[in-house]
């Protein structure tokens, strides 16, 4: 037997098991049931509370990462009091950037040394969002406050009808 014809015979059996419903190897299928992972979930729960773990969290914690649309950051500007970081490389950098904004590339980005107390609140950015993301958990982790990025880079911005400034 092939291991795809193999895949296809045990399918049903575990779409059953993710949507909590058991089915014994007689085919017939019992009631919902926990969902998969919960036991480890709640024998994790359980154990902190027995021994008064406070450090795990009883919510989820919010994520330190913001998501800006072109649209905002462009209002942000607009408005002024933010200091902009393009965290792009100095070739990216040079085929243009959102105006007013400064470059530090990611592989030298240190949240120590950006000197947050100037009173501006940190936007970062880059191509398509992935590195500022990467920038923005750092200072995050830095800060212990969320950070805000452009969602989709200057990918996005462009889409957007804003344009680069040149270098």
């Amino acid at each position: 037997m092939t291991p795809t014809r193999i895949i296809l015979l045990l399918s049903p059996a575990l779409l059953l098991a993710a949507c909590g419903e058991t089915q014994d190897a007689g085919g017939s299928r019992s009631g919902p049931s926990a969902p998969m992972g919960f036991e480890l979930a709640m024998a994790g729960a359980a154990a902190a509370a027995a021994t008064g773990d406070e450090a795990a969290p009883a919510t989820p914690t919010a994520s330190p990462l913001v998501d800006l649309t072109p649209e905002q950051l462009a209002a942000r500007i607009k408005a002024g009091n933010i200091r902009l970081i393009d965290v792009r490389t100095a070739e990216e950098v040079a085929q243009g950037t959102i105006p007013g904004a400064e470059h530090i590339p990611l592989d030298q980005f240190d949240p120590a040394k950006l000197g947050a107390d100037d009173g501006r609140e940190v936007v970062l950015y880059c191509r398509s969002g992935r590195r500022s993301a990467i920038a923005a958990e750092k200072l995050a982790a830095a800060t212990g406050e969320p950070v805000e990025h452009l969602a989709g880079g200057t990918l996005a911005w462009e889409a957007a009808g804003l344009s680069l400034e040149p270098r």
